[in-house]
């Protein structure tokens, strides 16, 4: 991992370089903010740490002016100000994280690896958000359409929709009658719980087959959803 430490405080930088040697990270430092800015910039880095006061060019302005450059490298702020509205400040200007001093290496240590954890996350295309792919099913929660096997399941009503959806989410687990009220229906649905057995029913009929029945019944306790299986229930 290589970091550029953006800090004209030599005590904190050395603390800093110290526990970066212990830990194999490729460490860089600078005390001038517009040397940083210039570093930060120019040449690739996993993450930055840039402390808020800096000569030449204090550490928001750093921020800033990378964000408005599009360049892409997680940035903590390190700051000796501890008030919510300078904390709020350098978030806005695209920091991801801050630590206030006094601070320890560990705790930088964990920010750290968090937001470059983060940033290391492939992006999920904005087609694809709000969109939960299984085995068998592709289910858009947008548009509330439903593919089983490339093919569209017509007529679903939303109740099962929205059942259908709650057991994609929890492959496998069984869950009583009175679970599934509340966690689909809600908690405060006072309807029968056999209303549950007429929605599977409904919906065994709109996607099972004899050899891929999907919804399983586990008797004394309630359902388990399960593509994997053949078994008839």
């Amino acid at each position: 991992m290589k970091i550029l430490v953006i800090e004209d405080n030599e005590s904190v930088a050395s603390m800093i370089e110290l526990f970066f040697s212990k830990e194999g990270i490729d460490g860089e430092f600078v005390q001038d903010g517009l040397e940083g800015y210039q570093r930060a910039s120019g040449e690739h880095w996993d993450c930055l740490i840039i402390d808020w006061m800096l000569p030449g060019m204090d550490g928001v302005t750093i921020c800033r002016k990378l964000r408005q450059a599009d360049v892409d490298i997680p940035i903590i702020m390190l700051t000796a100000k501890d008030s919510e509205s300078d904390q709020v400040l350098g978030l806005e200007m695209g920091a991801d994280d801050y630590v206030t001093k006094p601070f320890s290496p560990l705790a930088l240590m964990a920010r750290i690896r968090a937001v470059t954890r983060r940033y290391a996350q492939p992006p999920v295309p904005p087609e694809e958000e709000g969109v939960l792919r299984t085995i068998h099913f592709k289910m858009d929660t947008n548009t509330r359409e439903v593919l089983l096997d490339g093919k569209p399941i017509p007529n679903l009503t939303p109740k099962e929709f929205d059942l259908l959806h709650f057991f994609l989410q929890h492959p496998r687990q069984v869950f009583s009658r009175e679970q599934l009220l509340d966690r689909v229906w809600g908690y405060d649905f006072y309807g029968d719980d056999r209303t549950v057995d007429v929605h599977i029913k409904r919906l065994r009929t709109k996607i099972s087959t004899e050899d891929r029945p999907f919804f399983h019944t586990v008797w004394g306790v309630g359902y388990r959803f399960d593509e994997t299986s053949g078994d008839p229930a």
